[in-house]
């Protein structure tokens, strides 16, 4: 079977996909913990608990927009139609998180809950049918591996704009005043991703157009759950997708504080944040010049190893060694970002086996990423609890002088979580078969 030609440009269109959507990913991750703590007034084991309990609701959400996205049927395709159509009330939504009305301390949770579910339901919305659109643009493994490289440095880069702009976006509108500068900065952010959704609907093309026998075709959502979750390769690489996210959403949501407090540098924050996710673009680009050298399972485990060996190194780092910190953190987004191309490459193999051999998931392609996705929100979402609820017990208090017990708490919750995760998923990557060999195999076979 010939492979299909994917110019560059549509590659990097795809990529402005993930731009936009991490843009707002980035946003949750490093700055809404700490907005709800330190801005909105909302404890930290509070915030945490709600991150967790909206990564619940997204286990019905998800499921059914999966589903759903399976099931469309358009003269503009399966997948694109959906940043077309859902581009504005994401914007907007993204903005209403980050208001802070004057309400007393149960009915900003009320608030917090209620926005922050529209958010993340849009988000499920748009998501799932986006990263769908990248298993059905080429039907190549290495192909697909090459166009998530593109869609994982438009992510860093929605990230590094995230890290630089957006607190001097706050800091102008605002003039000082984050209650202000937060939702008005916010409106920016979401005509950009409106501009950058549009863009990828626009310069997309699906190809791969799967045959649906009846069985597929009158299937319901409950079969295509069973289905997808008899997949023991699907599994395997949700269950890494939930360990991975749980350890980024881990560090991600005490990088700020780890910066502020341990360093005492909390001008500082941003450029660390910027550096970080210029190394991951790197990261992710580099993918394209080993694919077709290194089988991709290979590279993953040598790459996730890498990652756990450098959060090590930053346990013993005295307060004066930030740059060292630093250098330590743009080396570990550099081999992760790597992993996290790898990870969603793989999500279409684990289809294609699913079809070829398992002879089942004739038309799960968006109830496969939407399952991914799910266990990748339920990562941010422990993450989010475990960063919140570690948080508490090692003493933290907004806006104070840490002691040096809560300094060195903040310390073993940015760097623990990627180790102990990290050997969860090196663990779990030794029953994953589905490597390049493999799926050659069943490219000869199609």
């Amino acid at each position: 079977m010939d492979k299909p030609t994917i110019s560059v440009k549509e590659k990097i269109s795809y990529g402005f996909g993930d731009t936009a959507c991490n843009i707002y990913f980035q946003i949750v991750i490093i700055y809404l913990l700490q907005f709800y703590t330190d801005v909105f007034g909302i404890s930290a084991a509070a915030a945490g608990f709600m991150f967790f309990v909206v990564r619940i609701f997204d286990g019905f959400t998800d499921p059914m927009m999966g589903a759903i996205a399976d099931r469309t049927q358009t003269s503009r395709g399966k997948y694109r139609p959906y940043m077309l159509w859902l581009a504005i009330p994401f914007a907007v939504t993204g903005m209403l998180v980050f208001i802070t009305p004057d309400f007393n301390e149960t009915g900003k949770l009320i608030y917090a809950y209620f926005t922050y579910i529209l958010f993340m339901t849009l988000y499920t919305a748009i998501n799932i049918p986006y990263s769908a659109l990248g298993g059905v643009m080429a039907g190549d493994s290495s192909e697909r591996a090459s166009i998530q490289s593109f869609r994982f440095a438009g992510g860093m880069l929605g990230g590094a704009f995230v890290v630089y702009f957006l607190p001097e976006f706050v800091e102008y509108f605002g003039d000082g005043d984050e209650v202000e500068g937060f939702p008005k900065a916010m409106a920016v952010m979401g005509l950009i991703v409106i501009g950058l959704l549009w863009t990828c609907f626009a310069f997309t093309k699906e190809r791969v157009t799967p045959r649906i026998d009846v069985h597929a075709k009158n299937a319901s959502v409950r079969q295509d759950i069973s289905e997808t979750i008899k997949n023991n390769q699907w599994v395997i690489v949700a269950l890494i997708t939930f360990f991975l996210l749980t350890a980024v959403a881990t560090r991600g949501s005490v990088t700020n504080y780890y910066i502020e407090y341990y360093f005492g540098r909390p001008d500082s924050k941003g450029m660390f944040n910027l550096i970080g996710m210029l190394a991951g673009i790197a990261g992710a680009l580099s993918v394209n010049l080993v694919k077709d050298k290194i089988c991709k399972v290979s590279l993953f485990r040598w790459a996730s190893i890498i990652v756990i060996f450098l959060h090590l190194g930053f346990i013993p780092l005295s307060r004066e060694q930030y740059e060292i910190a630093l250098l330590l953190s743009a080396s570990a987004n550099f081999f992760h970002m790597m992993v996290t191309v790898l990870l969603f490459s793989m999500v279409p193999d684990t289809v294609e086996y699913g079809k070829k051999v398992l002879k089942s998931m004739g038309n799960a392609m968006a109830m496969s990423f939407a399952g991914h996705l799910l266990a990748l929100k339920l990562g941010i979402a422990v993450g989010g609890l475990i960063a919140g609820w570690s948080l508490a017990y090692v003493g933290y208090t907004a806006n104070v002088e840490q002691s040096e017990m809560t300094l060195n708490g903040i310390v073993w919750i940015y760097a623990g979580g990627p180790i102990f995760f990290g050997l969860m998923i090196i663990t779990l990557l030794k029953f994953y078969i589905l490597t390049n060999s493999e799926m050659r195999k069943y490219s000869q076979t199609s």
